[in-house]
């Protein structure tokens, strides 16, 4: 296959990525999904290898490309199939990311499979918004092992039965796009197979992962061989534990990485654990941005990079820990550990830390459920500064439009706004924070799940830290992590935390 054919096969795999998110945006119900765009959809092979994705959100994928064989394996397959689960444990990240996967058949021949996953608001937990500040897995919802949700086109009724009686209409109507998304992958991922033939396209595949290899271990060549170490840690747990630390040696050697997270903390009471997908999702997204412009983002990017964490300790929990704020702010944090870490080899290429927190907020009452997440400063770094008040690292979604929400729940927002001089002073300053204000309009449940409350961002190359992010209720401090009862007419202020700045501001004058 020559090079044009080469990039012609990607872009068309990745066409399929992006067409299976438009069709789940575009039939999906709850704003978490149609409007946020907490989706991710992608492709993979027979074994279970990453074959392609959206550029969608980066611990979803990173977490499926590391647990998918494991699920292939694990399941019988056969044409007209639909697997769902979201267990932490056996391939999902937290609970209320759902999972649907489809195997791909060439008549007689399983030639790979679609899969989305995407985050329901309401996931069975006791707390609206299924983001608890709980102790463990089975407190934050519903348990979903893998299994047949479809088997050989038939609707299994007594998987839905066990699913209408834990969640609501909309998640059931969110269930659907999801499966439609996976129905339109299949679709156009059959027409491709049809028209290359199944010896031609699997020879595509494996083109595709060695080029994607060949340009990992050009991103990899530029990282001098060694040991380098990194660390930080959690401000909290939400069950007592403060400072909990994550600890990481990288080493490089002839073209290989190992990410070795011996000396972290154990896996604490509180929901802050991580699986060891999730801790992959971040180790790859961390790798990749240091690849070459345009590199396929399939398996073979990811051969030369090796993970070791000791069972149970954070970042490698055993269930039944809780999850819910390991896959969303722990999953942060160790960006910001390995970016550390590899600040030490390659300190022209590594940017000060952003915000570090996807600010959690989960809300509601028996009649309604809401879930987002509030962007913050991005880090700046040696090519420029930070942007204000974007989503960065392990994150991708989108805002939800103050009218989206005011149109929807029984809420009001007075303020949403840039949080101004909240990134860390430097040569390149660090990007803004944002203050998002709610008046609630009836008494409703509220949950947070934030960081960077107590530990601030870091600045590189003598840039300043970025502030810490603010939780307030009717101008009280509230902690990082945090379940109460709002009553109408009650304000809820986030102030999330600023990026930290990049080189000294004495040099500014200079530049």
């Amino acid at each position: 296959m020559n090079a044009v054919e080469l990039s012609l096969f990607s872009s068309r795999m990745q066409a399929i990525c992006d067409e299976m998110g438009a069709t789940l945006r575009h039939t999906a119900f709850s704003p978490n999904i149609r409007d946020r765009l907490d989706f991710s959809c992608a492709i993979f092979d027979q074994q279970g290898q990453l074959c392609a994705q959206a550029a969608h959100i980066p611990v979803h994928l990173g977490s499926m490309a590391f647990a998918m064989r494991s699920i292939v394996r694990r399941m019988d397959w056969q044409a007209g199939d639909c697997i769902i689960l979201n267990d932490p444990f056996l391939g999902g990240t937290h609970l209320p990311d759902i999972t649907l996967i489809s195997p791909v058949f060439h008549g007689q021949d399983r030639i790979g499979f679609v899969a989305n996953r995407a985050h329901h608001a309401n996931i069975g937990a006791d707390t609206p918004g299924s983001m608890p500040v709980a102790t463990r897995l089975e407190e934050e919802g519903l348990i979903i092992e893998p299994v047949h949700l479809i088997k050989a086109y038939r609707a299994c009724n007594s998987v839905w039965k066990r699913l209408r009686s834990a969640l609501d209409v909309s998640a059931e109507a969110d269930l659907n796009a999801q499966s439609s998304a996976n129905t339109t992958g299949l679709q156009r991922l059959q027409e491709l197979v049809e028209q290359l033939g199944t010896r031609r396209y699997k020879h595509a595949l494996h083109a595709l992962n060695d080029y994607a290899a060949r340009m990992a271990d050009t991103g990899l060549a530029g990282i001098p061989a060694g040991t380098y170490t990194g660390n930080d840690c959690m401000d909290d747990d939400g069950q007592g534990a403060e400072d909990i630390p994550i600890r990481v040696a990288i080493r490089i050697e002839s073209g290989h990485v190992n990410v070795d997270f011996h000396g972290t903390a154990m896996q604490v009471s509180g929901n802050i654990n991580c699986p060891l997908s999730v801790t992959a999702a971040a180790v790859y997204y961390c790798f990749f941005c240091l690849m070459p412009a345009n590199s396929p983002a399939s398996a073979g990017a990811f051969r030369n990079i090796s993970i070791e964490a000791p069972d149970g300790c954070l970042v490698n929990a055993r269930p039944p820990a809780a999850v819910a704020a390991g896959n969303v702010e722990t999953s942060s944090r160790i960006v910001d550990v390995i970016l550390g870490a590899l600040a030490g080899a390659i300190p022209e290429r590594i940017p000060a830390d952003s915000q570090g927190t996807m600010n959690n907020v989960a809300m509601g009452t028996a009649n309604w459920h809401y879930y987002e997440t509030l962007a913050g400063g991005m880090g700046s770094g040696p090519r420029g500064g930070g942007l204000d008040a974007v989503q960065t690292h392990m994150t991708n979604t989108s805002n939800t439009p103050v009218e989206i929400l005011e149109m929807h729940y029984p809420l009001r927002v007075l303020r949403y706004q840039i949080r101004h001089h909240s990134g860390g002073k430097g040569l390149r300053p660090g990007g803004d924070g944002l203050l998002r204000e709610y008046e609630f309009l009836e008494q409703t449940s509220v949950s947070l799940l934030t960081e960077r409350r107590r530990h601030r961002p870091r600045g590189l190359a003598g840039g300043g830290e970025g502030a810490a992010g603010i939780n307030l209720l009717n101008e009280q401090p509230l902690p990082s992590k945090v379940t109460f009862r709002a009553q109408p007419g009650d304000r809820l202020s986030i102030l999330s935390p600023g990026g930290g700045g990049w080189g000294s501001a004495d040099e500014a004058g200079s530049v």
